[in-house]
């Protein structure tokens, strides 16, 4: 167990439940400067969550959400009593975001992170045809979707899941590589790859079958080429309850119909 933590700073998501909890929350327990914070509570939904873990990237903070949105798969249950105590009997997972290097339809290159996915759509009522090579070895000459993306561990319960890809315990090395409703080959259902691979997409007729590149929030329309890997650098730490960890969260995912 953790010592019970001193310096709490509490952040909410912009509706009433979630401002009402960080008030009473505040008034329970003190509300500390965020640059002076350990742990950052933070009250909302996932995407509230995820804000959350972007906005803190790499400061060596810790975060420990409660649920005051709707789904709510990243957060712990809303309680306001023993919550120093909770925290420090949390357990903390390390997370590692995915960095993408998208080149436009101008030749332009951006950068972008993403926590959950990066995921490729297509942008008109033609399907995409996307090159996929890994560690710069071609693997798939042409795959003919929908879409495709890379997914985190921590991302792998969201969009991943929706588009029938694997979910991966938190801390295993792996990253998902899902396709987004395949035509051809219409039998491949992805991949697991090591989380040390580099993925390159390249859009194939792109003038006829353009295509836009997600990192989590951040679009880049009309790519040509796509980068992804996961950050050799960057981390983000949040924490769950023990007695609901997020390997117990993943086995219920899997056994849920």
């Amino acid at each position: 167990m953790s010592e019970i933590p001193a310096a709490i700073t509490f952040v909410s998501a912009d509706t009433d439940d979630a401002r009402e909890a960080a008030a009473r929350l505040s008034a329970l327990y003190g509300q500390e400067k965020m640059a002076d914070a350990d742990i950052i509570v933070a009250l909302g939904g996932d995407g509230f969550m995820l804000q959350t873990m972007r906005d803190t990237m790499g400061s060596g903070k810790r975060i420990y959400g409660m649920n005051r949105g709707t789904i709510g798969f990243l957060m712990n249950e809303y309680r306001e009593e023993g919550l120093r105590e909770r925290i420090a009997a949390a357990v903390a997972e390390t997370i590692r975001p995915l960095e993408m290097t998208a080149t436009d339809a101008e030749g332009l290159s951006h950068k972008a992170l993403a926590i959950n996915e990066v995921s490729l759509l297509r942008q008109s009522y033609q399907a995409a045809k996307i090159r996929i090579s890994i560690d710069e070895k071609e693997r798939l000459e042409e795959l003919i979707c929908d879409g495709v993306m890379v997914a985190t561990p921590a991302g792998s319960t969201a969009y991943n899941l929706s588009a029938q890809g694997p979910i991966l315990p938190l801390d295993a090395p792996l990253l998902a590589l899902t396709p987004v409703s395949p035509f051809r080959p219409r039998r491949w259902r992805g991949a697991l790859l090591p989380n040390q691979s580099t993925v390159d997409f390249e859009i194939l007729e792109p003038g006829k079958r353009p295509v836009n590149a997600v990192a989590d929030h951040t679009e880049i329309k009309s790519v040509r080429r796509v980068r992804v890997r996961e950050s050799h650098d960057l981390t983000v730490t949040v924490m769950f309850d023990a007695s609901h960890s997020w390997d117990e969260r993943i086995l219920s995912e899997q056994f849920r119909y």
